[in-house]
């Protein structure tokens, strides 16, 4: 990079924020602390780092005791050392985080909405006693394994199993895609009872021996989540480890549709990150004689950005308060995850184009931004899958099984 380039790249690091709508008047006092306590860390402790870590595939494991300090988990979950929020502040967590990066907000999403989550909604009082409190304060880090190498969209039909002998279980299967399953320490395993047929959930710590993981590698998205392909080959667990209250695959569905939520937030704030940093470098950089911002074309596609940033915000909000007056539907979330990730996704294309040159460049942010929306786009639900689930409820016909 020139001086010049340099200089501008640090110039417009710092994505500013973006309201236009006055988001921020539909927020409660507690909901704005939240917002303005993860926006400072976010941007003094990890904007800093955060590129030469997606560069070498490496996660950032020095700031996790800082979260733990910042008391921010939640995620609506009350009790075991958890900090109460609503879905709205939830996403404000999962928004501000995404604005710097998407593999520390999935990172985040992974441990707090997915596995934390899945035991809170589906384990016993005594489970929850037994691994909420020090996931909570961020000593056990949790992954989530449904996914498996032959079934993505199809999750419910699942081949791993889980075999009753006496009062142990003994799990067989694969799993593919578990964001933080390399170096965990508790991981929850869904599989498929053998006697009657059921989708049943497993907590499995990762001294198990039957239990092994291996990370992916290759990644140009999300490069700092350390996803992992895992094993488990006879894999015993006591029966206390099994999730009390999962008895069909309705239990991780109910966990999936809560995140559903946070993956829409977390595009918003890609894509106000994306809008942020095109709006800045076209007010800064010149070309024949005058800023680029200063040409209609420039002007348009900043509008058009505007719009579907705007529009994310507003969709955003919305499932919030719906989640918490106890309204949302599965369908909302899912139109919600769709709209969101597609429209991200095209601004982080947009930016990178008014950025020229330099777009492709990390200095710049934008293309990390653009490249981590692929990975978005297609968790917990693709797109396509997720256009099925709202075609299907608004015709009333399923185009797919």
């Amino acid at each position: 990079m020139t001086t010049t380039a340099t200089a501008l790249a640090q110039d417009i690091g710092l994505a500013r924020e973006t309201d236009y709508f006055l988001m921020k008047d539909q927020l409660t006092e507690d909901e704005l602390g939240l917002l303005y306590k993860v926006r400072r860390f976010a941007e003094t402790e990890v904007l800093p780092v955060v590129n030469s870590y997606w560069e070498r595939d490496e996660f950032p494991f020095e700031l996790v005791p800082k979260f733990a300090e910042l008391n921010i988990v939640g995620d609506t979950m009350m009790g075991y050392g958890t900090t109460p929020m609503s879905a709205v502040g939830s996403g404000l967590l999962s928004y501000e985080l995404s604005r710097i990066d998407g593999s520390i907000g999935t990172f985040f999403g992974v441990h707090v909405g997915l596995a934390m989550q899945s035991i809170y909604l589906l384990g016993s009082e005594e489970q929850k006693q037994r691994w909420l409190p020090p996931m909570a304060r961020l000593e056990k880090i949790g992954a989530f394994a449904l996914t498996e190498p032959d079934h993505g969209s199809d999750s419910v039909i699942l081949e791993t199993t889980a075999r009753r002998d006496g009062s142990e279980w003994v799990i067989n299967g694969r799993k593919r895609w578990i964001g933080n399953a390399v170096w965990c320490d508790v991981i929850v395993v869904f599989a498929r009872d053998t006697e009657d047929g059921q989708v049943k959930a497993f907590v499995v710590e990762k001294d198990n021996p039957g239990f092994a993981a291996s990370k992916i590698k290759g990644k140009v998205s999300l490069r700092m989540v350390q996803n992992a392909d895992i094993t488990l080959t006879n894999c015993r667990v006591s029966d206390d480890a099994r999730l009390q209250n999962c008895n069909s695959f309705a239990g991780a569905a109910l966990v999936l549709k809560g995140t559903r939520n946070t993956v829409s937030w977390a595009s918003a704030g890609h894509g106000v990150a994306a809008y942020d940093i095109a709006l800045n470098y076209a007010q800064r950089r010149t070309q024949f004689g005058r800023p680029i911002a200063k040409n209609q074309m420039i002007q348009s596609m900043l509008v058009e950005m505007l719009g579907e940033v705007t529009a994310m915000q507003l969709y955003c909000i919305r499932l919030g308060r719906l989640i918490d007056d106890g309204k949302m539907s599965d369908t909302m979330a899912s139109l919600a995850k769709y709209f969101c990730t597609v429209k991200a996704r095209h601004v982080c294309r947009m930016a990178r184009d008014i950025l020229g040159g330099n777009g492709i460049l990390l200095d710049f942010h934008v293309m990390r931004h653009m490249c981590d929306m692929e990975a978005l786009l297609t968790y917990e639900g693709t797109a396509q899958i997720q256009t099925l689930l709202v075609g299907r409820d608004i015709t009333g016909l399923g185009a797919f099984t």
